[in-house]
């Protein structure tokens, strides 16, 4: 598989405090990837960095061989990278049509044109509540928006940070199902979740984050092999 996404001995700080020390990761075209580890220890931050929302220290990160390090995000999304940020961050007091029309793009994707018809076929509830203000809909109504949103910008890799957390247990099986689907299609994606069984089922291959560190990575077929990771990196 072609390599889309390549991070290696990433840094990164929040003002004298460093975050990352040491992580490094690869994303190929149509494959999906999970960042492990408990909270606080640079899942988000690694996103961050990634997104240009965050400077870094020291490392590299490439996106089909050319480097994005020092890029302004802006840039970095016309590469073809869309970001599902925790907490949703829908646009409260816009339309669900309109949060969708807000940032789209065509982009260049080997994937059929996302269009508003398209999402609204993938997410048939959007479709019912297209006139309702962001600020109204439940909050797995808008995880689908932004979803949807960033489906909007036709990319070629889906980033999802905390894909289902907070969600109702029907509405978790809902926004997995669909990341199996978009995996089908051939879209590559980052995923964050605390919920490793429905990680399992969907990713190829995990990386484990500890203390800014990338401490272990494998497929999951290395990881169910592996318990003693879930409960060291994992467990509470």
């Amino acid at each position: 598989m072609t390599k889309f996404l390549s991070i290696e001995r990433l840094q990164a700080s929040y003002g004298k405090a460093q975050a990352l020390f040491d992580i490094s990761l690869e994303v190929s075209e149509g494959e999906v990837i999970t960042l492990l580890g408990r909270n606080g220890m640079g899942r988000s931050t690694t996103v961050n960095c990634l997104f240009g929302l965050l400077p870094t220290l020291g490392g590299t990160i490439e996106v089909r061989g050319a480097s994005v390090t020092t890029q302004p995000s802006y840039r970095i999304a016309r590469l073809g990278l869309a970001l599902v940020p925790e907490g949703r961050q829908v646009f409260p007091n816009l339309t669900v049509a309109e949060n969708l029309v807000a940032t789209a793009r065509v982009g260049n994707t080997k994937q059929g044109l996302w269009t508003l018809e398209r999402v609204y076929k993938f997410f048939p509830r959007l479709q019912e509540r297209c006139r309702n203000l962001g600020s109204q809909l439940s909050g797995g109504e808008q995880q689908m928006l932004a979803i949807g949103r960033a489906l909007m910008t036709n990319p070629n890799l889906l980033v999802l940070d905390e894909a289902t957390e907070g969600l109702a247990p029907v509405i978790r099986q809902e926004i997995w199902h669909a990341l199996g689907e978009l995996k089908k299609e051939g879209l590559s994606q980052i995923v964050i979740d605390k919920n490793v069984k429905a990680l399992l089922g969907l990713a190829d291959r995990h990386y484990v984050i500890e203390k800014g560190r990338t401490v272990w990575e494998g497929s999951s077929e290395q990881l169910r092999a592996t318990p003693e990771v879930i409960e060291q990196y994992l467990g509470v």
